[in-house]
């Protein structure tokens, strides 16, 4: 039997000859019911993202394993981390099947690899201090699922999302989560719908991963990285707003802070540049916390 994500929907017998607007609409409620499919699993992505968080705050590496699109919107997120929350690169992995290079044809074959999928895990030593996110629409991709489960084997802390309800990662992973986006306009199609899905569900579980691990103050991005002149003006007005400064001190204390938002900061508070590093540094980069510092 087909999973679900495989299924044909018979609603949408006589797609291709329908009119551009009854097209567009039938696209437009699938993606609908694929962010509607995150309400009944909130309580699941905050037991996740706990999980997560814990390793990560003990110096572990986040990982991120997929194949076809589920593991490309999985490197998507992954690369978005530094620039919005100032995470390392270097506590990073990505795991996609076929590599982050490969050619379309590769890319899609190499799904079923799992001899390669054990030694990426054995080559970047992935273990217990370190946590893995995995996804795959099916929720039985070959390569997907070996990682899983050697990983957990090695005790990281695993994490499957996937949009089958009889997906093999669902129980794989430590923290198994299912996303009911399916069937597909497009039959089989899952870069509709279930990539929707994945991307939603992702998006804010990294988010409440890097909160937990004090990257934001307020709904504000502390842990930014300003890398263009957009960007600069955002750590001026971020610092400024904390700090409760002007415009020109908040760009003097960046400047020597090295733009790192956190540490500017608490230079303009009024300590000097060595001592905001080594009291942020006290509280894991949590700025919250750094601030409620008495000497």
């Amino acid at each position: 039997m087909a999973s679900r994500t495989e299924e044909f929907d018979m609603r949408f017998a006589g797609l291709d000859q329908w009119s551009d607007a009854d097209f567009l609409m039938a696209l437009w409620e699938g993606q609908m019911r694929a962010v509607a499919s995150l309400g009944p699993v909130l309580t699941d992505l905050a037991t996740a993202a706990n999980g997560i968080a814990r390793r990560l705050g003990g110096g572990g590496r986040l990982v991120y394993v997929g194949a076809g699109t589920s593991g490309t919107v999985a490197w998507q997120d992954a690369k978005e981390l530094g620039g919005t929350f100032g995470w390392p690169e270097d506590m990073t992995i990505v795991m996609l099947a076929g590599g982050l290079q490969s050619e379309p044809g590769v890319f899609n074959s190499a799904e079923d690899d799992t001899k390669a999928a054990e030694d990426e895990i054995t080559r970047h030593s992935i273990g217990e201090g370190d946590a893995v996110i995995a996804v795959a629409a099916s929720g039985s991709t070959p390569y997907t699922l070996r990682a899983v489960e050697l990983a957990r084997k090695r005790g990281a802390y695993t994490v499957g999302l996937c949009n089958n309800p009889d997906g093999k990662l669902l129980t794989a992973a430590a923290c198994g989560i299912f996303l009911d986006s399916a069937p597909e306009v497009i039959a089989g199609s899952t870069r509709m719908g279930a990539g929707t899905a994945q991307k939603a569900t992702i998006n804010i579980l990294s988010s409440l991963v890097m909160n937990k691990l004090g990257r934001l103050f307020d709904n504000l991005m502390v842990g930014m990285r300003a890398e263009n002149i957009k960007l600069h003006g955002r750590a001026i007005r971020i610092t400024s707003h904390i700090a409760g400064c002007d415009g020109h001190n908040a760009e003097s204390a960046l400047e020597k802070a090295q733009f790192d938002i956190r540490i500017a900061v608490l230079i303009a508070k009024g300590h000097e540049a060595v001592k905001a590093k080594e009291i942020l540094a006290m509280f894991n980069g949590n700025l919250r916390a750094a601030l409620e510092y008495k000497d």
